[in-house]
């Protein structure tokens, strides 16, 4: 990636980076440690071989991550500055139990309100 590349606006960098769905949620998985592919696919529910070989090489392109390649095994480690996204991702997670929170108490509030 050249600086050139990227986006004015560091909000703009930041989603042009890991802006799709199955990036976030691979640095997500990443984050507890190295991983095979095949682990990655299976906890990402819903991904398919391809997206998810796209995704990764994307994702290494950037620097975000690492692919080492040991005999047959292919393991894939994030970068330093793929672990300084650690805070963004903690964000996302905890946004997203706070929503469903706030989900879960709108739907009982117009539950009790129809009856």
């Amino acid at each position: 990636m050249n600086l050139k590349d990227l986006p004015r606006n560091p909000v703009a960098v930041t989603i042009k980076m890991i802006g799709c769905r199955w990036k976030v949620m691979i640095i997500a998985d990443l984050m507890g440690g190295t991983r095979r592919f095949s682990e990655i696919k299976k906890s990402l529910k819903g991904i398919t071989q391809k997206v998810l070989s796209s995704k990764l090489k994307e994702l290494e392109q950037d620097g975000i991550l690492t692919r080492e390649e040991a005999g047959t095994k292919v393991e894939y480690t994030l970068t330093d500055i793929g672990y300084s996204l650690r805070p963004v991702i903690l964000s996302f997670y905890d946004w997203g139990k706070d929503y469903k929170k706030y989900v879960k108490l709108t739907e009982k509030s117009l539950g009790k309100a129809k009856t």
